[in-house]
């Protein structure tokens, strides 16, 4: 991290001065308003905002508690050790921890140069950047904002081991900054948000949700397949690259997902098709094709049964696109 900023983050706060004198509990007064060990969004943020950011809190240990947002933590130097859930987690320099709501966190006291940040963020942000993100559609990504939005009750953290990752870190440092000095507007500040979900959607393989959940680890692999091959990609090819066993790794994706694979890899085909209609002039014969379908007929009739249109009326529908 840039030498300025970290110093400027390692500044002993008068919180970590009174704990340096001798408090050896938490002040739970700045933290929530009923003792409810839920750290309460309205401490932290000032009306009207959906996002703000505070040094994490060192030399003092946080016992179990609960958020009503959604927290990052990225650690700026050092480490610290969490409890998510059950899960141990030691968080690296340069590493991102995004928890949801319903997490419970417990954090074991942090020394002088164990530097850390929190973002706390209201569900509504991540809304507004999915839009930034742009039409594209991508089952990561709404695999990843359902976690943190907390319509995914199964998954409660993402532990982003990305240390190593010059644009990630490169990222983290502009928004620490811009919420840091508060010269930005909001939307600055979700336009980094949205490039770094950009970067992280192809860094998977670095991330952990979990000891108690491998399935979803698998889940992942899954759709950043269909990602990459939902043209041709084999069930078979993905469940040999696993060292899966493929009837298991198809009851699998149904259990989790509620969707065959073949059903996903279509909603994937589809929401592509869609998207080169509104955004693209390639003639609707060529678009069947570039999706993966080679028979036109049954490419018209799914298509409307998705979107209750042809993929002609559809373009019309959008019509600030190309023509045929």
């Amino acid at each position: 991290m840039y030498a300025e900023l970290l110093q400027r983050l390692s500044v002993i706060t008068s919180e970590e001065q009174e704990i340096l004198d001798g408090r050896t509990r938490v002040d739970e007064s700045l933290y929530n308003l009923d003792h409810s060990q839920v750290v309460d969004c309205k401490k932290l943020l000032a009306a009207g905002q959906l996002i703000q950011m505070r040094p994490h809190t060192r030399f003092i240990h946080f016992p179990k508690h609960t958020h009503n947002y959604i927290e990052v933590v990225y650690m700026c130097s050092g480490q610290t050790r969490h409890i998510v859930n059950g899960s141990e987690i030691l968080l690296n320099t340069g590493e991102l921890l995004f928890m949801s709501q319903d997490a419970t966190q417990e954090i074991f006291p942090a020394g002088e140069n164990d530097v850390a940040v929190n973002l706390i963020i209201l569900p509504e942000f991540f809304s507004l950047v999915l839009d930034l993100i742009g039409a594209e559609p991508s089952l990561i990504r709404e695999f990843l904002v359902d976690c943190l939005r907390n319509t995914r009750h199964d998954v409660s953290f993402l532990h982003f081991k990305v240390a190593d990752f010059l644009p990630i870190q490169n990222l983290m440092e502009n928004l620490i900054s811009s919420l840091l000095d508060g010269r930005y507007s909001q939307r600055v500040n979700q336009t980094t948000m949205a490039l770094l979900f950009l970067y992280l959607m192809n860094y998977l393989d670095q991330l952990e949700i979990g000891k108690d959940h491998m399935e979803e680890e698998i889940i992942l692999k899954v759709f950043r397949y269909i990602e990459d091959h939902y043209r041709d990609g084999e069930l078979s090819f993905l469940a040999s690259g696993l060292h899966y066993d493929l009837y298991q790794l198809s009851r699998l994706i149904k259990d989790v997902t509620g969707s065959t694979y073949t059903e996903l890899l279509q909603e994937k085909r589809l929401q592509e098709a869609a998207f080169l209609l509104d955004t693209t002039r390639l003639s609707i014969s060529d678009i069947c094709m570039n999706v993966g379908y080679n028979n036109f007929s049954y490419f018209y009739r799914i298509f409307k049964e998705k979107y209750g249109m042809t993929p002609r009326e559809y373009r019309m529908s959008h019509s600030h696109t190309a023509t045929l």
